[in-house]
């Protein structure tokens, strides 16, 4: 077998009893391989199967040759067969017999799989990290819209591109090889226990994404003022339609005094490098949010509480859940029969997880009588804590859903069905 021809090569293998019969007798010393041979009390003598030449007594030839044959074919009879390197090991052919089955079965299964795309869409990458482009001053990363994150319109949330947004831009400072330990913080950040905190948010919202959709996120930074960095995103479909675009101002701030800071050049000389010099990707909105209070709003929710998965790792409540504590006092027949088109937020102070907010709303306008009314609507929004402090002001626009989303909703708004 190829398992004994391969072992023969490496062991040399004693020669046969047979050759015993060319050796002369009488002739050289009466050595057998280093093992001379011994009588037994009895006077009978045990001849090793492996003998070259037979013994000698005092040298002189012990026995004749009869007795020499007579002997072997005594051995041959009551012994088994000589025992060799070879022959005391295993049967490998039969191991190496069956790895070679198993082989060519996995083979050919292998070779049956396709694995070649089936439509040109799954030649995207909706799961990578995303990738650096523009010289790298852009970062652009895919997204796969789950069924978890559509809500009853069957479209993503605000809350679900809000956390795109947020993703793109941790994985653009992780690419960048600027990550230290913190929320989006760089390594010279980290020494001097510096994070970033946004401090305004403007979103426009041109269509939300169905279930199964895939989207496409750039995000690119610039420079805001001597002490603030603004961040832009643009999400686009697979046929390159925009759907929304989103500018984020951000400022530093220290999270053991939890003051803001001015950004160090150590700081400067990190982040610059990455700055893109372009304009907004959204106008900046320079109209100045109003406050409201309990005699101005016309709905509140109060008795709001962050949870401790609210909480990011700088152990703040996280800008995105602040937009659905806001939404908490939307009037719920605007939410039935408009969708939200824009949002403007400024964030004014921090959340910890033992703050009681409470979310204020109040109708923008005095030709609003009718919730279900199809024109557009505005509201102003305010979130604040039981004390009275504001956590965040807010401006929401809404339009209303058009038709050819209802058809995908299967229903119409409630609204409508009453005025029908």
């Amino acid at each position: 077998m190829v398992a004994t021809a391969a072992t023969s090569s490496f062991f040399p293998v004693p020669s046969p009893p047979g050759d015993a019969k060319s050796s002369k007798v009488g002739s050289g010393s009466a050595s057998l391989g280093g093992i001379k041979s011994k009588s037994a009390s009895s006077g009978a003598l045990k001849v090793k199967a492996n003998a070259q030449a037979p013994p000698k007594i005092n040298g002189s030839p012990f026995g004749s040759t009869t007795s020499v044959e007579t002997a072997k074919k005594e051995d041959v009879v009551s012994s088994p067969a000589p025992r060799t390197f070879i022959n005391q090991l295993p049967d490998w052919s039969m191991l190496l017999a069956a790895i070679t089955t198993m082989f060519l079965a996995a083979e050919k299964q292998w070779m049956m799989l396709d694995w070649k795309p089936k439509r040109a869409d799954m030649l995207m990458d909706p799961f990578g990290i995303g990738r650096i482009v523009q010289d790298g001053l852009v970062f652009s990363q895919n997204f796969s819209i789950r069924s978890y994150e559509i809500g009853a319109d069957r479209t993503a949330s605000i809350e679900t591109l809000m956390n795109h947004l947020q993703e793109t831009a941790l994985n653009h400072v992780k690419t960048a090889g600027l990550l230290g330990d913190g929320f989006g913080s760089t390594p010279e950040m980290s020494k001097r226990d510096l994070i970033w905190v946004v401090t305004r948010m403007q979103i426009l919202v041109d269509r939300y994404p169905t279930w199964g959709e895939v989207v496409h996120v750039d995000t690119w930074v610039s420079a805001s003022g001597k002490n603030g960095m603004r961040r832009d995103w643009l999400v686009r479909d697979a046929n390159g339609k925009t759907l929304t675009r989103a500018s984020s101002v951000w400022v530093m701030m220290n999270k053991v005094t939890r003051r803001l800071s001015k950004i160090p050049e150590d700081v400067r000389g990190e982040i610059e490098p990455y700055f893109l010099n372009s304009d907004p990707v959204v106008n900046e909105d320079s109209t100045k949010l109003p406050k409201i209070d309990d005699k101005t709003a016309d709905y509140i929710r109060k008795g709001l509480t962050p949870r401790w998965n609210d909480l990011d790792v700088n152990q703040h409540v996280n800008n995105v859940k602040y937009i659905g504590w806001v939404l908490e006092s939307a009037p719920p027949p605007i939410l039935e029969s408009h969708e939200l088109a824009a949002i403007t937020l400024e964030y004014r102070r921090e959340c910890g997880r033992d703050s009681v907010l409470q979310s204020l709303t109040a109708l923008a306008g005095t030709g609003f009588g009718n919730l279900g009314d199809p024109g557009e609507v505005e509201c102003q929004h305010l979130l604040r804590l039981e004390d009275g402090a504001e956590i965040v002001r807010g401006r929401t626009e809404w339009r209303p859903k058009f038709a050819n989303n209802f058809g995908v909703m299967g229903q119409m708004p409630a609204a409508d069905d009453e005025n029908a």
